[in-house]
């Protein structure tokens, strides 16, 4: 069952269902979580927003916003001459528990030290400096983020 991401979607008139190794190719381009990220501080957007806060043309956009539709982590609805996109957040929510259950770390998404693989590691020190080294590059993210926060209050 794990093979089967997301519940058989209509395309064309055809059920489709993605497997894991589609979702993985649909989240490895970079512009398409910054997309969905957008989307989930901003609500919804169109494309000409998007293109302007990427710096992507409005035509990369479209075959972004198009794929992720199609894999169904993204939906839209007109309105009048504007689409605007919106977060699937049953798809996200179903993406993160499959990041979870391929994550072979041992911290079972709690960002915790993975014990198994420290227990495993011929060296431990390295090990541990590298996991230090990861979480003051999301440290530094996070409070990044405070501070764009901040300055828009």
């Amino acid at each position: 069952m794990l093979d089967l991401v997301f519940k058989e979607q209509l395309k064309y008139g055809v059920k489709m269902i993605l497997t894991q190794a589609e979702m993985f190719k649909v989240l490895g381009v970079d512009n398409r979580i910054r997309i969905i990220d957008l989307l989930k501080k901003n609500g919804p957007l169109g494309v000409n927003e998007l293109s302007e806060t990427l710096k992507i043309s409005p035509s990369a956009v479209s075959q972004h916003l198009k794929i992720l539709r199609h894999a169904g982590l993204v939906r839209s609805e007109r309105k009048g001459y504007w689409i605007p996109y919106k977060i699937n957040e049953e798809a996200l929510e179903q993406c993160q528990d499959l990041l979870s259950n391929v994550c072979s770390c041992g911290c079972k998404g709690t960002g915790r030290i993975r014990e198994g693989e420290l227990d495993a590691a011929e060296n431990k020190l390295t090990l541990l400096k590298n996991w230090e080294k990861e979480l003051q590059r999301e440290l530094l993210e996070v409070r990044s983020r405070m501070e764009e926060l901040t300055e828009e209050e």
